[in-house]
């Protein structure tokens, strides 16, 4: 990162505040779906799937009761031109993690670092049900920064944060990014030389 996008960097969340957050949503799963039997956390790689672990955590830990887990990648499902000709379907599950098991009858929260168009969510979905159908599904975010375009909304989030277009939100986890700390980032036009741009 150079010095000029460091000096346009701010940051929305510090460990400890994202450490608040999860635990914070964790019991707002497990009252929603009370409790934890016949749950299943299934995380958005690559940081959702971080996140999903972190949750399945908290819930065991509050509950006694440890949350099945699994591996959602929507990729080959989603309506990104770019992004289908980039993963394909290539044959792989969608779903991983779970074994032999079947999701049909289950409660499910997809989990995913940051929510913005909605259009990940939508190909978790489609992802989703190739594993059988749910009872019903639920979405945790640790940040939603609007602009959504689908009628899609998390129903557990970690903050809202109002962005414009030219920012973008970076989560970052230790187990990837070696700290817990979310910043947001302002893209800022490269002034043109010998003129003035329209």
């Amino acid at each position: 990162m150079s010095e000029s996008d460091q000096n346009l960097e701010r940051n929305l969340m510090t460990g400890s505040e994202m450490r608040r957050a999860l635990a914070r949503m964790a019991h707002e799963i497990i009252e929603r779906n009370h409790g934890a039997q016949n749950l299943l956390i299934a995380g958005i790689p690559t940081r959702g799937e971080h996140l999903s672990i972190r949750l399945a955590n908290l819930i065991e830990r509050f509950e006694s009761v440890r949350p099945q887990t699994a591996v959602l990648d929507p990729s080959a499902f989603r309506d990104d031109a770019h992004h289908r000709h980039m993963n394909g379907s290539n044959g792989a599950e969608p779903l991983n993690g779970m074994g032999d098991t079947d999701v049909a009858g289950m409660r499910v929260v997809v989990v995913d670092d940051v929510f913005h168009t909605g259009r990940t969510a939508r190909a978790a979905l489609d992802a989703l049900m190739q594993s059988g159908r749910p009872a019903y599904v639920q979405l945790a975010v640790l940040i939603n920064r609007g602009h959504r375009e689908l009628p899609i909304y998390p129903d557990f989030v970690g903050r809202n944060v109002p962005t414009s277009r030219t920012e973008r939100v970076h989560v970052r986890l230790v187990e990837v990014d070696g700290e817990d700390r979310v910043a947001i980032t302002r893209n800022v036009p490269s002034p043109r030389i010998g003129g003035v741009g329209k």
